[in-house]
């Protein structure tokens, strides 16, 4: 693919929408830990995207203009699956674990796609992508500390959740050029939320009214934070503006230690901080090479 003709050239730009998307991906960490305590994780994230589909509604017509492509529907159906089962893991482990530690470990999906994007795109890995993966793994371990501590069901989900995340990712890049950006996100969206429905059903639990506009203000920022993320990327290279993802981890300790009385765990923020510098150095290797697209990585959280 040739370079774009206009690429972009606005880092501050680019570092402040990237700080817009902290805060709310913080917000929707945070939202989730309050308000779906009291409902089971399936039917706190089928809330979440149900109450979301509101905002895809000035897209209708361009939706289901695509929908007569069974081949692209077909890929779109299998996003939304894997997402979704992806989405249930994560909910789940938000209420099990830190907000610190769910950030932390949220990291290494980026790396889940590098090595998915070798084995499965056929995409190259040189020596230094290799040794930013290691260092990668390396860093989880800190986070996680098997044999030092016990490793509760919520780490066993958020490492499942970012093998998930990290195959919808695969599944979105084979998408790039077939459908429009925003028509892909309310695809996803609109499978998600059927393949969280009968997982919701099977445990449902009525939520108050209070839920129900916790997970409405959790959709609201998801839904922002991914567009401010977007905004992001038009301004600047992902080389500029994925170092600032690292003060998502910053404010989630004192969120954590603020809010919910989880005391700020050191190792949990050296690990995540080794994870991230990871990313971003493959992210800046490949900046500076100049080579061929590749799959890019992205810290985001994909709820």
């Amino acid at each position: 693919m040739t370079e774009a003709a206009s690429p972009p050239n606005r880092p501050l730009a680019g570092v402040l929408w990237m700080l817009v998307t902290g805060v709310q991906f913080v917000a929707v960490t945070a939202l989730v830990k309050q308000f779906g305590q009291g409902l089971p994780a399936a039917e706190a994230a089928f809330l979440r995207y149900s109450l979301g589909l509101i905002f895809f509604l000035p897209m209708l017509r361009a939706v289901f203009a695509v929908a007569r492509d069974r081949p692209l529907l077909r890929l779109f159906g299998l996003r939304g699956f894997v997402h979704g089962l992806g989405v249930i893991l994560w909910f789940y482990a938000m209420t099990r674990i830190s907000i610190a530690e769910v950030t932390a470990l949220n990291y290494l999906s980026p790396i889940y796609v590098t090595i998915g994007a070798a084995l499965f795109l056929g995409e190259k890995l040189a020596f230094r992508r290799i040794s930013a993966v290691v260092v990668a793994l390396l860093g989880a371990l800190v986070v996680l500390r098997p044999g030092v501590r016990e490793l509760s069901p919520g780490h066993i989900a958020m490492l499942g959740t970012g093998l998930l995340f990290a195959c919808s990712y695969l599944v979105a890049k084979t998408l790039s050029g077939r459908a429009a950006p925003g028509v892909v996100v309310a695809w996803m969206s609109i499978f998600v939320t059927a393949t969280l429905l009968p997982f919701a059903l099977a445990d449902w639990v009525w939520p108050t009214w209070t839920q129900l506009g916790g997970m409405f203000l959790t959709a609201v920022f998801a839904t922002g934070g991914h567009l401010t993320m977007t905004l992001a990327f038009r301004a600047a290279p992902m080389a500029v503006t994925q170092p600032v993802t690292f003060l998502q981890l910053i404010w989630a300790v004192i969120l954590g230690a603020l809010v919910f009385s989880e005391p700020p765990d050191g190792w949990v923020i050296l690990g995540g901080t080794i994870v991230l510098g990871a990313v971003s150095f493959i992210t800046w290797r490949e900046a500076v090479l100049k080579r061929r697209e590749i799959t890019p990585v992205s810290v985001a959280t994909k709820v």
